[in-house]
């Protein structure tokens, strides 16, 4: 076994070598034991990966080191010092700074105004925001962090808005940064320069704890990885002794395939085209201006772009969710675009079944049952009434029982309400839910955000079984190694519109981070 094998490879430090001790640390929520005597050591000065599966307990043993929760056990230590960390104060204070995620910035503040939030001094606003600017200036020379310290937060790319984020940390004194995620809303050049940055603080003395799901981020970036399985800590190796496979099976306990093994497609008669398709918000802003294209029976078109380029209003529409002006057919019949049905009954009459990219507000009601929400959309199906009053409730808890074990849900709780899961498996149930309808057409956003490895190598096998077996798919992903393992042809959106359509045996990352970028498409379709 591979965790056997890395077990005890990486030798103790020196405490005053270290930025980061953490000793016997446990945490349970109710029965779930979420963190179970986990002991780690992060040398000062390097980037530390920390990975593992949904429910590994990553999330909180990283919310225990920056206060957001109490350990029920252990001990943090702080360059060698034993520190209590009660909440995110102290932590702050500790010099730990957060990188979430889903950024914590005011919208219509401007950068400066952000970033000295909460760390004013005293009660005039005009001392403080002088004192930022200049270190804002000191600090963006220093480490590649340029940004306009007038611009609002509602005006810059996501790229600068997780540079403001990296500044807010830096400002308050930071020496050891957590970064959540880091690159799921970045384009691959706005990655490889988050990267640059990073080094450049590793250089400067900086230590970076970096909770990431992408292995090859992991092999790029880390000198160090930690696997968490389960809630413990099942080894951490130096990532120049190790490989993307090895890792993968720490994290779950076996083998995993981490290439799609997929045949050539055998494309049939069209299934869905798209002409003209426009889209307005409720403010009259166009979001989607003038959408060409075409889905065949037996085959995958990848949406690639940065979240926020008209790849979510694109999914609501065809799904039925939101209004648009056009042309969509299915099967050759004219969709109903007026978003009457918004619930999206009608689209699953007509064969199509629809995962969002918003899990939370458009995919479940986060205070039903796993089982409920499994029933969402298909709960008038006959193998689910008793008469023509009643559904057949136990019939429908069976029916979700059974995705959560082939889908490996956990806990395999049919009856714990949405929220008590975690995202990934909350995602796991939503894709049970759509992907066994045996539907014509499978809108799919975001499939594995969030998700572990094994699960993703699931689902991706349940997406070929469905294009294999003669449906159409079309899929939106904002993780390019997604987009080209699965997709047969990848359509590339930047601002409401088609950059570009490129076949994924002739191109490459480069190629479509300058369609993602706005870079006008210079090969043609493919």
């Amino acid at each position: 076994m591979a965790a056997e094998r890395q077990q005890g490879r990486q030798a103790a430090a020196a405490p005053d070598s270290l930025a980061i001790e953490l000793r016997g640390i446990s945490k349970s929520f109710g029965p779930v034991q979420a963190n179970k005597d986990i002991s780690i050591q992060v040398r000062r000065g390097s980037i530390h990966g920390i990975i593992g599966e949904n429910g590994a307990g990553k999330s909180t043993l990283m919310s225990i080191l920056y206060g957001f929760y109490r350990a029920d056990a252990g001990e943090i230590y702080i360059g060698g010092r034993l520190t209590p960390i009660p909440d995110s104060q102290s932590a702050i204070r500790a010099g730990i700074g957060m990188v979430f995620q889903h950024f914590k910035l005011v919208q219509n503040f401007t950068v400066l105004e952000n970033v000295i939030l909460g760390a004013e001094e005293g009660r005039l606003l005009r001392p403080s925001l002088a004192k930022a600017r200049k270190a804002l200036a000191d600090l963006a020379r220093e480490y590649e962090l340029e940004v306009d310290p007038d611009a609002r937060i509602e005006d810059l790319s996501v790229g600068h808005q997780q540079r403001v984020e990296i500044l807010k940390a830096l400002y308050r004194q930071a020496d050891i940064l957590i970064l959540d995620e880091p690159t799921g809303v970045l384009t691959p050049a706005e990655a490889d320069h988050l990267f640059r940055i990073l080094k450049g603080l590793r250089e400067q003395g900086k230590t970076i704890i970096l909770i990431t799901h992408k292995l090859r981020e992991i092999m790029e970036i880390t000198d160090t990885v930690s696997v968490m399985r389960r809630g413990q800590m099942t080894a951490t190796v130096q990532t120049a002794e190790t490989s993307p496979e090895e890792l993968a099976e720490l994290m779950v306990g076996r083998k995993v395939l981490l290439r799609v093994d997929k045949a050539p497609a055998i494309p049939g008669r069209t299934v869905l085209k798209v002409e003209n398709l426009r889209v307005r918000d409720e403010n009259g802003v166009e979001r989607l201006k003038g959408i060409d294209l075409t889905v065949r029976a037996g085959e995958i078109l990848g949406i690639a772009g940065v979240a926020g380029n008209g790849q979510s209003e694109l999914l609501e529409v065809l799904g039925g969710i939101a209004r648009g002006a056009g042309s969509v057919q299915l099967n050759g019949v004219e969709l109903d675009l007026s978003g009457k049905h918004s619930d999206g009954q009608s689209r699953r009459l007509q064969g199509i079944a629809h995962v969002p990219e918003d899990r939370q507000h458009l995919g479940m009601i986060m205070d039903f049952t796993a089982w409920e929400n499994v029933a969402f959309g298909y709960h008038n199906e006959p193998e689910y009434q008793k008469n023509a009053l009643l559904m057949d409730n136990e019939a429908l808890r069976e029916d979700t029982r059974r995705k959560m074990e082939r889908f490996d849900v956990r806990p395999p709780d049919c009856t714990l309400a949405a929220k008590n899961f975690s995202g990934g498996n909350q995602q796991k149930l939503i894709v049970a839910r759509e992907i066994e309808r045996n539907p014509d057409l499978l809108l799919i956003g975001q499939p594995t955000r969030g998700v572990d490895i094994g699960a993703i190598e699931f689902i991706h096998k349940q997406i070929l079984a469905l294009r294999d077996a003669g449906k159409a798919v079309l899929l939106v992903s904002v993780e390019l190694d997604e987009i080209m393992s699965l997709s047969d042809r990848i359509a590339v959106m930047f601002d409401g519109r088609i950059m570009g359509f490129r076949d994924p045996a002739t191109t490459d990352e480069r190629d479509l981070g300058l369609l993602m970028a706005g870079v006008d498409d210079v090969k043609g379709a493919a």
